[in-house]
């Protein structure tokens, strides 16, 4: 069986990446090795790792019993990103970062391009200068004993953002491209599986709030989802594509089967999300070979949960890694000197003079002499010169030179402290005094500290009570706009409750009120 999970991870370097574990854990600690092996999958695909090459650490990239490829970002730092990584068992035969082909080694390519004369070669950079594509070619035997090729396109599709309206051509174009590849690598004879992060709910059984939506299925997204999808469900013909969503061809009417949630409204409490990360199979891939399709939303760590699916299908793993693979990188595989080496100590051995340079015990004996005298003179000079510079009281005092000195012996009298020029007292009438004193003191201090307190609560009077919503009559939350416009960056109150279908009381109400009239 072939194992194969997709996962975006939002940030492979955030503490809570491959947090595997209950959402009350500290999950801060684990690491990507313990990630991989609670997914317990041959291959594993990451989305949106935000790490490009020069933060890339050994921890995150090296993994014992897996070799790894990544894709980066060249455009932003910490933005976007995959990563696959493969077991020793499925050691993929090439692996290739991109859809074009412009990024692609001499040796280990992966191939089959497509005709992609509509793109420019401006075009064709910026589509994968985002690293949001990754391939990787495999050996696998099918359960008749028969060798076959199967190619993996780990993608991470780009986000439409309602205020840049030039992100949905780009996102089209790069979906464009991602079917062409995909296309031809089926024309060549390999089996294709596209598994990642497309951003797009397919269906309106795919998202959680599809009924209110105007045009669901004018979207460019799904209609180009239409396009590469074969339903064959679907009596009608219209849906007639290379590829089938596995989950869909296993649980056709399933509901409530999201992958990603708003993590600002809590919307994964009452499971409020959409489906966004799929796994999609070359039609006679997923009819002959596909046993099993899952979600796996109990697997905190991210907005978005793992997804995957089991093929009956062997791995043959390559004797060699490709070229793409991070053992070879030179700052992990030995060969690039890291700067931590010029500033680890070296060992000097000592040096052997010959006996003849060697000076006699009476000549180092003088030496240590001399520098012992030198030492002496310098402290002396400046005890002196301290001396000379810093005067103390009693030099105020001396008799001026104009007057006869009686004798050298002269000395000032003495002048008694204050504290002594009163009646000397028992130590027990001492110590009672200063236990009175010391109770007068803190009275004051603490009458001090009353009034001050006062006083500043009067003039500070804190923050002022949380209004209640009117559906459930709770404390509400106070939030701040972020959304560019008239109203950017003022705050407002909301239930505070989760966000869930409106249906559902226990979700929350619609409660809305601005902290300050405009």
């Amino acid at each position: 069986m072939l194992r194969v999970v997709s996962w975006n991870i939002n940030g492979i370097r955030s503490p809570l990446q491959g947090a595997v574990c209950p959402e009350s854990s500290n999950c801060a600690n684990v690491t990507v090795e313990r990630t991989l092996e609670e997914l317990g999958a041959d291959i594993v695909c990451l989305q949106e790792t935000k790490v490009t090459r020069d933060v890339l650490t050994e921890p995150l990239a090296i993994v014992e019993g897996y070799n790894s490829y990544f894709s980066y970002s060249r455009s932003r730092s910490g933005y976007s990103g995959v990563a696959t990584f493969c077991k020793d068992s499925a050691t993929p035969v090439a692996a290739e970062e991109g859809l074009s082909g412009l990024f692609a080694t001499q040796n280990g390519n992966v191939g089959c391009y497509g005709n992609m004369d509509e793109f420019t070669q401006e075009e064709l950079r910026a589509l994968d200068s985002e690293g949001r594509a990754l391939l990787t070619q495999h050996k696998i035997r099918t359960w008749e004993g028969k060798e076959r090729t199967l190619t993996l396109i780990n993608v991470y599709c780009p986000r439409v953002d309602p205020e840049k309206p030039e992100r949905l051509t780009f996102k089209m174009r790069f979906c464009r491209l991602l079917q062409i590849r995909a296309e031809a690598l089926l024309a060549a004879g390999s089996h294709v599986i596209i598994l990642g992060d497309l951003n797009t709910a397919h269906r309106r059984i795919d998202h959680c709030d599809a009924g209110n939506q105007e045009y669901f299925e004018e979207d460019p997204g799904r209609k180009w989802m239409d396009g590469l999808l074969n339903n064959i469900c679907c009596q009608s013909g219209s849906h007639a594509g290379p590829f089938i969503d596995t989950y869909r061809y296993l649980q056709p009417q399933q509901e409530g089967a999201f992958t990603c949630w708003s993590v600002v409204s809590g919307a994964r409490h009452h499971n409020y999300g959409c489906r966004l990360d799929y796994v999609l199979g070359d039609r006679t891939l997923v009819m002959d070979t596909l046993q099993a399709s899952f979600l796996l939303p109990e697997v905190m760590g991210s907005d978005h949960c793992p997804v995957g699916a089991v093929l009956s299908v062997s791995s043959v793993p390559a004797k060699h890694c490709p070229p793409l693979c991070t053992r070879f990188f030179p700052e992990f595989a030995g060969t690039q000197l890291k700067i931590l080496r010029f500033l680890v100590p070296l060992e000097h051995k000592p040096v052997l003079e010959p006996p003849a340079l060697q000076l006699s015990n009476q000549t180092q004996v003088q030496k240590r002499q001399n520098k012992f005298c030198v030492r002496l003179t310098r402290s002396q000079a400046s005890q002196a010169s301290s001396r000379r510079s810093q005067k103390n009281m009693t030099s105020y005092f001396q008799p001026s030179s104009s007057h006869p000195q009686t004798s050298s012996d002269l000395k000032l009298p003495t002048v008694p402290l204050v504290g002594t020029l009163g009646t000397t007292e028992t130590p027990e009438k001492e110590a009672i005094a200063k236990v009175v004193e010391g109770e007068i003191k803190s009275s004051g201090a603490k009458e001090n500290k009353e009034v001050l307190t006062s006083f500043w609560k009067s003039v500070l009077r804190g923050p002022f009570p949380m209004p209640l919503c009117r559906g459930h009559r709770e404390p509400c939350v106070m939030r701040t706009v972020k959304k560019a416009g008239p109203n950017l960056g003022r705050q407002f109150y909301m239930c505070a409750r989760p966000q869930g279908p409106p249906s559902d009381p226990s979700s929350r109400c619609n409660f809305f009120q601005w902290t300050r009239p405009n």
